[in-house]
């Protein structure tokens, strides 16, 4: 399964490479916030509260839309051709998954460079560990996306996924913390697990490391990411029997 997997996500990696301006334009929008929205938030906020919810909300971007490629690919017959090779089902989806993830990893990256332009100082070690949370939050999200769009009618996940993406960058509070927001919509945050993650990386990006706040974090983004795998496995496993 591991040789299957490594295959599959280096086909992927050098599809990927190819089409650079994709990776580009997937960061465009969070930067865009950086830049625009970010100088009116520093007279407020801080820009360590900030950059994690744009990361976040690029991690939805990002890898909450991976399953397009699944989509085009059943609609093309790839799935069906790669059904009866002996590679394992479960590397069909893992390299998949792992693609979409170093996808993200250099999207955040450069966000994080320009960040650091505008005036981001966030501690080497809580950057370190935010990395970590959205990597792992990412590779839960692409499984779940690719689950979504096995699912679903062909012409169906793109506006779902659309419309699903807006409120959970919002829930999440990735512009303005939740707590700023009325009683009722503060309450119904907490159903989202990116609530939690965003948070989390919010203290990390702070220097603050052994809070309930990061503790709890670093639990719903395992959590989470073990979820969305399990799921993302079985669909995939069943679309492919």
């Amino acid at each position: 399964m591991l040789r299957d997997t490594w295959v599959l996500f280096r086909h992927g990696v050098s599809v990927t490479l190819q089409q650079k301006v994709g990776i580009a334009f997937g960061v465009i929008q969070p930067l865009l916030f950086l830049v625009l929205f970010g100088p009116i938030f520093a007279t407020i906020g801080t820009w360590e509260t900030l950059v994690p919810g744009l990361i976040v909300q690029l991690g939805l971007m990002s890898t909450g839309m991976a399953g397009f490629g699944v989509v085009f690919e059943k609609r093309l017959g790839v799935l069906e051709r790669m059904r009866v090779t002996p590679a394992s089902r479960l590397a069909l989806l893992l390299g998949r998954v792992l693609n979409n993830v170093v996808t993200l990893i250099v999207q955040t990256l450069l966000l994080l460079a320009v960040a650091f332009a505008f005036g981001l100082r966030a501690p080497a070690p809580g950057l370190a560990a935010g990395f970590v949370l959205i990597v792992v939050l990412g590779a839960g999200l692409a499984a779940l996306s690719y689950a979504v769009a096995l699912s679903l009618n062909e012409q169906l996940f793109a506006p779902v996924m659309s419309t699903a993406v807006v409120p959970l960058v919002l829930l999440s509070g990735a512009f303005l913390p939740m707590s700023m927001a009325p009683g009722w919509l503060d309450a119904i945050s907490h159903i989202s697990p990116f609530r939690y993650v965003l948070e989390a990386m919010r203290d990390l990006f702070q220097g603050r490391y052994a809070t309930g706040t990061v503790g709890a974090g670093v639990a719903v983004t395992a959590v989470f990411a073990v979820v969305c795998l399990t799921i993302g496995t079985r669909v995939f496993n069943r679309e492919q029997a």
